[in-house]
């Protein structure tokens, strides 16, 4: 099962580590984790490749665990686009978890 994790400080997600394998089919064959690794993705690269800020972004293969934390002090819009992105993320993955509970969790921790 991926276990994904949004941290939070107050009303702001600073970030999720996502941890381990779907289960759902063979590597390769696996739509849950396509779904899931795409998505962080092109939350990734909105943020850092378009977006041009500096979150922290872990990648452990062999661990199965991608994680991202958004840098502090970002303007104003920037946090507004940020949030939007990661809440986005969060409500998406919710509704993967409906569709696959055996093989996604989502969780939130200040």
């Amino acid at each position: 099962m991926t276990t994904v994790t949004f941290h939070t400080e107050g009303n702001r997600i600073i970030g999720f580590d996502s941890f381990g394998h779907s289960g759902y089919a063979e590597a390769g064959e696996d739509i849950v984790c396509a779904a899931i690794t795409s998505a962080i993705r092109l939350v990734d690269a909105t943020i850092n490749d378009v977006m041009g800020l500096a979150a922290s972004v872990k990648v452990k293969e062999e661990e199965a665990l991608i994680s991202l934390r958004l840098p502090g002090g970002l303007a104003p819009t920037a946090e507004s686009t940020c949030q939007s992105l990661l809440t986005g993320l969060m409500v998406y993955f919710a509704q993967l978890h409906d569709e696959y509970p055996e093989n996604i969790e989502v969780l939130e921790e200040d």
